[in-house]
């Protein structure tokens, strides 16, 4: 009789958690139509976009991590990944976050900048040193430069923000799911104070831990609406995985189907095909150079850098045809 009452439970536990996690995942569209003003704490049409530099990235040359000794400030104690606080020989301070998404996300970051959204300045250090905590020569690693010009002052969520139903939010979740970003949760999403070229300070919305990705984003049907096994949504940093699985598996007048199957998929199923079009059109504008930039920075070797890019110009080639199907105007 214990086994059965236990057994019970979990069900009924099952149950409430599939309910609640089903119920969190509604978009709540903003009352009225965003301004630009509002659009352009999220996305800033990118003029110089040819000119970009995807090797640098947003930080530049002048903001790379120094050669030399790093000091330990503090130990990373959230999220899956290891890292730590470091200082610099500059007096500068660093975040650093340690294994698989240490790549993945200084490329996706570079992509993401490099058509308009707004990212801090990172870089992918192969090799360094740390004095204190665990002193040591240290594995690489994706250093996040913790400027005074950038204040974090709160998260965003996929779900509730200004944005929902303006084509650059939808774009932007486009470029996720292209890029197989299955992490979609609201703690990697962060609200800035940024001090702007003007030395006036702005607010800005960031997609900002984008490691859970370059690998496979799919689920198994059975932990799919389980909120706390969002880890095991896929892959990262699985070029074998990202080649294999499919993009786009079916569109027509009632939508599009991914292949993508996970928590989010209520983001997934909010996509229109013109949504599609405009990332691909903004992706499509970078040149070759740009994207072997933008793996270089990511410290992939010329061989993975080509395959990851063949599989994206593959499904950015899908996203235009899908696009040109049509939707319903968005703003």
């Amino acid at each position: 009789m214990g086994e059965l009452t236990r057994w019970k439970s979990a069900i009924a536990l099952i149950a409430i958690t599939v309910f609640l996690g089903s119920c969190a995942r509604t978009l709540h569209e903003p009352p009225q139509q965003s301004s630009a003003a509002v659009i352009a704490e999220l996305w800033q049409a990118p003029t110089d976009m040819a000119n970009r530099d995807l090797f640098y990235g947003s930080g530049g040359p002048e903001l790379v991590p120094p050669q030399g000794t790093y000091a330990f400030v503090s130990k990373k104690t959230t999220g899956k990944n290891p890292g730590y606080d470091v200082r610099d020989s500059l007096g500068r301070l660093w975040a650093v976050k340690l294994g698989e998404e240490a790549q993945t996300e200084v490329v996706v970051s570079r992509v993401l900048w490099a058509v308009g959204f707004p990212q801090p300045a990172n870089y992918f250090v192969e090799r360094w040193t740390m004095a204190g905590g665990d002193a040591s020569d240290q594995p690489a690693g994706r250093f996040r430069a913790d400027l005074a010009s950038d204040q974090v002052v709160g998260e965003w969520s996929w779900y509730d923000n200004p944005f929902i139903g303006s084509r650059p939010f939808g774009g932007l979740l486009a470029i996720n799911l292209l890029l197989n970003n299955w992490d979609l949760k609201t703690s990697n999403n962060k609200i800035y104070l940024r001090i702007n070229s003007r030395g006036d300070r702005e607010r800005v919305y960031v997609v900002r831990d984008v490691g859970g990705s370059l690998g496979r984003a799919h689920q198994p049907w059975f932990l799919r609406w389980i909120p706390f096994m969002r880890d095991r949504q896929g892959t990262k940093n699985d070029v074998d995985a990202f080649e294999a699985q499919p993009f786009i598996v079916g569109a027509d007048k009632d939508g599009i189907e991914f292949s993508y199957r996970g928590l989010d998929q209520a983001l997934a199923k909010a996509l229109m095909p013109a949504d599609l079009h405009w990332a691909a059109e903004l992706l499509s504008r970078l040149s070759e150079r740009q994207w072997q930039d933008a793996f270089r920075a990511g410290g992939y070797s010329a061989e993975h850098a080509g395959r990851y890019i063949n599989k994206i110009r593959e499904k950015i080639g899908q996203a235009a045809t899908v696009g040109l199907q049509g939707s319903p105007a968005r703003p």
